[in-house]
């Protein structure tokens, strides 16, 4: 019995006036010494308790199964080798065992995958996610099916059941792995940094060399050869500004687990010290300050200006303390510094006796070896005292037939210029009129604009490491006036400077790629409309064509599904990119290897057992009351706490009512016969 109740006939209103009234005559009744009072006062009290119907109020409660909670790891790590079959044949195992236990039931989870902004297997969170909805003394067990590479294990279990782990994997697995310990994020042009780098593999020697390929943005593999276990440095000369990839990769073991961490990218951003230009300035002219304003105006450029206004063996009757003008330093900025200048400018210059013809050639052997030269001509280009004169001809790609033009025109963007970031964006439908003109022989590079009747006004040409380009006009100021409507003066001046000193977003042959909602976009920039065709390597080293989409402006677009996870590569044959595509977790990846470490603790707090499957398969399950041992060699156990839940009420009278009047009506003639005996 769990309560007693009572259901009263006639209500406990009416039961207390009838008791009140009973009290009152058995209270006279003894007052005159009736006989046979007890009895009647026991009759009356089972005439209460028949009226009053007490009854037991039993709970009726229904057993509760045992919940096992199995947690299954599909993390990027679970996907290697055997593994996504050895969980899946273990998941089977394990509930056509639980099938087979009564009073048992089986929840599943999957999951593991670290959040946005994590690294890492994230199983715990999975688990603490399903026990919400578990009261905890229905829960029998959780169980893991997981490789143990489990980044966001507890110090404590967050539950009170037995933690059982069926570990995948097996001790005989091998891996190659390539770490970066530490890169710098930048270096500076012109200097040589270092990444450092650490090779593990498993069961190895250390100090066992390892062949690695080093490639440099996209260059021939260099070998170097690096002990097993140890950090060593690897050197990157900075040649150019901008983003430098640098790839490292180690050849893969026979029967590896995976590929995917045998292979590192990195990328260090080329920066410039300072860009150091020498403006050298000839004839005055309207436009004369232009070229100073621009190089002035960027707080990246030091600039080093020198305006010839005349020679030295003209005669001037100034008195030299009078004068403020230096020399120039011919020797000292053509034999000593030359070498030292980003860019060399010379607007409207000629030819002077002061310089040798051996500075010129000293200039292009700078040009040739990485140096930048803009040449922007005036009238005097024509003449008998043309720079083209000089053993700058080598590196000019253009030559002056003799003839200027004093005819306005209208500058024009060539079709090859409509290719090249220097003019892209820049087209207008009506750009304001130019007022001279050189005129010109192509010799080689790129014509990006012209004049209205097509001959060349701009030429740009690589020459050796260098660049050279030449403006065929000295009207380009007028723009910047706003004569006839003016033009983006300010800008194309910027870009024709920040080419020649190889800015990468104005690099005419470029090759980049992005990983994008699941797929991997490759843009090449180039002045060839129909160029070679994409080779993209997959994590797995397989190869894809991929054959982009001319859009019109040197850009050409495509993309590919990238449904494998790593570091995909592209190349042209010229140039290659790197990119990560898919989640690449580097937690995941950097220690592959089924591992007892992270979890064994956890499993002996909780009284569970840890089994790999690769050794004993799926242990036999069996149930334990709590507080028994839930683990031995080859079984795992259940926690049977026994829950139950109420199912109903159910109510049993006490004395049943023909009982009660029974004994009543006895006690009363009990009573009367005692009586009738006196």
């Amino acid at each position: 019995m769990n309560a007693l109740a009572f259901s009263p006939l006639i209500g406990w209103t009416a039961m207390a006036a009838l008791a009140g009234l009973a009290l009152i005559l058995f209270g006279l009744a003894a007052w005159k010494h009736a006989p046979g009072l007890g009895w009647r006062a026991l009759a009356v009290a089972m005439l209460f308790v028949l009226l009053a119907d007490p009854h037991s109020v039993i709970e009726e409660r229904k057993p509760l199964s045992d919940i096992a909670l199995i947690a299954v790891d599909d993390s990027a790590s679970q996907k290697l080798g055997g593994r996504p079959v050895q969980s899946a044949a273990a998941l089977a195992a394990l509930k056509a065992k639980l099938e087979r236990m009564e009073g048992v039931e089986t929840r599943t989870v999957q999951g593991g995958t670290a959040p946005a902004g994590q690294s890492g297997t994230h199983l715990f969170a999975v688990v603490e996610r399903a026990l919400a909805d578990i009261a905890p003394a229905r829960l029998g067990a959780v169980i893991l099916i997981t490789d143990g590479q489990v980044q966001d294990a507890p110090e404590r279990p967050p539950f009170a059941a037995p933690l059982h782990v069926l570990l995948t994997g097996a001790k005989t697995d091998k891996d190659r792995k390539l770490s970066i310990v530490e890169a710098p994020s930048f270096a500076l042009v012109g200097t040589q940094t270092q990444i450092r780098i650490r090779l593990d593999e498993t069961g190895a020697v250390p100090g066992t060399l390892v062949d690695l390929a080093v490639r440099q943005a996209g260059g021939a593999p260099e070998i170097l050869r690096v002990p097993v276990g140890q950090v060593v440095p690897v050197r990157v000369p900075m040649r150019h500004a901008g983003p430098v990839l640098v790839e490292i990769e180690a050849p893969l073991l026979q029967g590896e687990l995976t590929a995917a961490n045998n292979r590192l990218a990195a990328t260090i951003n080329g920066v410039r010290d300072r860009l150091k230009v020498l403006l050298i300035s000839g004839e005055p002219h309207p436009g004369g300050r232009a070229w100073r304003n621009l190089l002035k105006s960027d707080p990246a450029v030091d600039l080093v200006h020198f305006t010839i206004l005349r020679e030295p063996e003209k005669f001037d009757p100034t008195p030299e303390k009078e004068m403020a003008l230096i020399a120039f330093p011919v020797r000292e900025l053509f034999e000593r510094r030359v070498a030292e200048f980003d860019l060399i400018v010379f607007d409207r210059y000629r030819r002077r006796n002061f310089m040798p013809a051996a500075y010129y050639e000293n200039l292009v052997r700078h040009v040739r070896k990485g140096g930048a030269l803009l040449i922007a001509a005036g009238a005097e280009f024509a003449g008998p005292d043309s720079l083209y004169r000089t053993a700058l001809a080598d590196v000019m790609p253009a030559r002056p037939t003799g003839l200027v033009s004093g005819e306005p025109y209208r500058p024009q963007i060539t079709a090859t210029g409509k290719r090249h970031p220097v003019l892209t964006g820049l087209e207008a439908e009506r750009w304001g009129r130019w007022l001279r003109m050189v005129a010109l022989e192509p010799r080689g590079g790129q014509p990006v604009m012209s004049d209205e009747g097509g001959r060349p006004l701009l030429i740009l040409e690589r020459m050796g490491e260098g660049r050279v380009a030449l403006l065929a006009s000295d009207s380009l100021w007028l723009w910047g006036r706003g004569f006839d409507g003016g033009g983006p003066q300010a800008e194309l001046m910027r870009r024709i400077a920040h080419w020649l000193m190889k800015e990468p977003a104005l690099e005419e042959e470029a090759l980049a790629a992005k990983a994008q909602d699941g797929k991997l976009v490759v843009e090449r920039q180039s002045l060839d409309p129909n160029p070679a065709p994409i080779t993209v390597t997959g994590p797995d080293g397989a190869e894809h064509r991929l054959t982009l989409q001319d859009q019109g402006d040197g850009k050409a677009v495509g993309s590919l599904p990238t449904p494998e996870t790593g570091l995909w590569r592209v190349g042209d044959g010229l140039r290659a990119a790197v990119v990560a595509a898919g989640v690449v977790d580097p937690l995941e990846l950097a220690d592959p290897m089924a591992s007892e470490a992270r979890l064994m603790p956890l499993v002996q707090a909780s009284g569970g057992g840890l089994f790999r499957l690769a050794e004993g398969g799926v242990p036999e399950l069996v149930r334990r009351t709590p507080g028994d041992k839930a683990a031995g060699p080859g079984w795992m156990a259940l926690r049977a706490p026994g829950e139950a839940q109420a199912s109903g009420l159910a109510q049993k009278p006490i004395l049943p009512g023909w009982a009660a009047l029974v004994l009543a009506l006895g006690l009363l003639m009990w009573a009367w016969w005692r009586e009738g005996r006196r």
